[in-house]
């Protein structure tokens, strides 16, 4: 295929909050494929926290994203040309790629056909029938586990994530504790996620926010559902129950800190014989297929709503990108690109 494709590209490591001046929008010709390869039209990509990690020059569960190349992200997009016989032209694919106009790719890993014809917009596969979606399920259930009557405290509740993880906790038989960001959040946490007790976090410190967990929780916390750090995560820590579960799965709030920063109160876990457990989605490859149906059949059931937040165009990725940290965007963060 003859063609140009544009490329949001990584052309030095951000220190602390993310710049305009760490990224450059680049046209270039798209390259052959070599046998075994796909093009993939791209139209959409997931606007994720994880990318902030995979910009810096650390160790991580993938490498970072190299200078002068694309930011990696999850796309869905059209087969536009294909050396893979499982990869045809014109089928719909989700994948690992890039936030580009054009991806060149193979099979494996995350990489896979979908049908669109099933869903009411192709964005599905990279929010509740994606690795978001996929996360909240495993999370919840898998390291989790929780069991009718106990109560679940979510961070970043209000979030892609932590908004399924609420809901899908709420059909466990739990009382479901969100904290978010802004009376707005909240609200949508009590009235359209099924919350039974809501936090605004802004302007409270650890100490703060303990304090309402503890009158939000009435008889402690069995799960903490982790996505923030920082004290939202300390505040937790103080109200574990005996033989309480932390599932560790993301730190938002310490992405951009220029130095690291470590959560504190972990004394806990030793005094209510509690665990705390990092995971991540791709742990659970194998059974993603089992996730999506699961998720699924809920979706088509009405028994769990999913918001989306699109921002057009790939000149829109940069500040599209912040407003994962501002705590502005509203539903999963999604840039359109076709």
């Amino acid at each position: 295929m003859d063609g140009r494709r544009r490329r949001f590209l990584l052309v030095q490591r951000p220190r602390g909050w993310p710049r305009a001046e760490d990224f450059a929008l680049i046209e270039e010709p798209i390259p052959p494929l070599a046998e075994g390869e796909f093009l993939v039209e791209n139209w959409y990509a997931s606007l994720d926290p994880a990318i902030r990690g995979w910009l810096d020059d650390r160790p991580s569960y993938l490498p970072p994203v190299p200078l002068g190349e694309a930011v990696r992200a999850t796309t869905v997009g059209v087969v536009a040309e294909s050396r893979h016989p499982d990869y045809p032209v014109g089928r719909w694919v989700v994948g690992l790629n890039a936030i580009e106009t054009h991806s060149v790719a193979r099979p494996g890993g995350f990489t896979s056909l979908v049908d669109v014809t099933q869903v009411d917009s192709p964005t599905r596969f990279l929010s509740v029938l994606g690795a978001v979606g996929l996360t909240a399920w495993f999370g919840l259930h898998e390291v989790g586990r929780p069991r009718p009557g106990e109560t679940v405290l979510v961070t970043a509740a209000a979030g892609a994530v932590g908004s399924l993880v609420g809901q899908l906790a709420r059909l466990q038989g739990c009382r479901t504790v969100g904290i978010a960001g802004g009376p707005d959040k909240c609200r949508r946490l009590l009235e359209r996620y099924g919350y039974d007790a809501a936090i605004d976090h802004r302007g409270k410190d650890a100490a703060a926010l303990a304090q309402e967990v503890r009158a939000a929780a009435l008889d402690g916390v069995d799960v903490v559902f982790e996505n923030v750090g920082g004290p939202s995560l300390e505040a937790g820590l103080l109200h574990l129950n005996r033989h309480a579960r932390v599932v560790l799965c993301g730190l938002i709030a310490e992405y951009n800190a220029p130095e690291p920063v470590g959560a504190r109160n972990l004394w806990q876990l030793i005094v209510k014989s509690a665990r705390i457990e990092g995971f991540l989605v791709s742990d659970f490859l194998p059974r993603f297929a089992e996730g999506t149906k699961a998720l699924a059949r809920l979706l088509a059931q009405g028994r769990i709503v999913v918001d989306e937040h699109v921002e057009d165009g790939l000149d829109r990725a940069y500040p599209a990108f912040l407003r994962l940290f501002e705590g502005t965007n509203e539903g999963k963060l999604i840039l359109k690109i076709r």
